[in-house]
């Protein structure tokens, strides 16, 4: 695992990303053979807005999959939700948490709020210097919103003077849910939020 990730000098951060971690069992028990002392930071956002745009990446590519409604529910008459339905069980977020917290103190954790990430991203990202023992130097004005992607972007990226925005695959419209199948969800979520927001002593404002 070590050998797989890019040299780095003393003073130096490597970092590296991939959505999936948080919620593959074996990932905590691995990064943590690998370095114990490994910072790890988690972007959560709104469980049921993530939901619905897991559904909106996959019928991008696979357009004759069935309804959102259709897969969300193990049985819509009694409004059993089928969790394990991948785009359901992601956001079950104190469950994957759990895992990682038989190998990593929660100090060692970073929380980003997604929805903050876009409302203030100098904010959530001046957390994210601090967490990381970094001088802030992103700030506010680093980023401009842009209204048709729906996000802010970096002003310039780094060695380049261009701005620097989410790719096309991000800001797609969501198909229209029906209301009944979002409160649904919404009551799901509910517990399993409140068990996050006490495990992580932050109140993410989901419902």
């Amino acid at each position: 695992f070590r050998d797989l990730m890019p040299r780095t000098l003393e003073g130096q951060i490597t970092m590296e990303k991939t959505p999936s971690y948080f919620v593959t069992k074996e990932a905590p028990a691995r990064i943590s053979s690998m370095s114990k002392g490994t910072k790890l930071i988690v972007v959560v956002r709104d469980p049921v807005t993530r939901a619905i745009s897991d559904y909106t990446q996959t019928l991008s590519k696979k357009p004759d999959i069935p309804t959102f409604e259709s897969l969300t529910f193990k049985n819509r008459t009694t409004g059993l939700i089928d969790t394990s339905w991948s785009a359901i069980q992601i956001g079950i977020y104190a469950k994957h948490l759990e895992n990682w917290l038989l190998y990593f103190p929660i100090g060692q954790i970073l929380f980003v709020s997604g929805e903050r990430l876009i409302s203030d991203p100098a904010g959530e990202l001046g957390r994210v210097q601090d967490f990381l023992g970094l001088k802030r130097i992103i700030t506010d004005k680093h980023f401009y919103f842009n209204k048709t992607k729906g996000f802010p972007c970096l002003k310039k990226a780094e060695g380049s003077s261009k701005p620097h925005c989410l790719g096309k695959t991000k800001g797609r419209t969501h198909p229209d849910i029906d209301q009944e199948v979002v409160q649904r969800l919404r009551d799901f979520y509910r517990p399993f939020n409140m068990k996050f927001y006490q495990m992580t002593g932050q109140d993410f404002g989901w419902d």
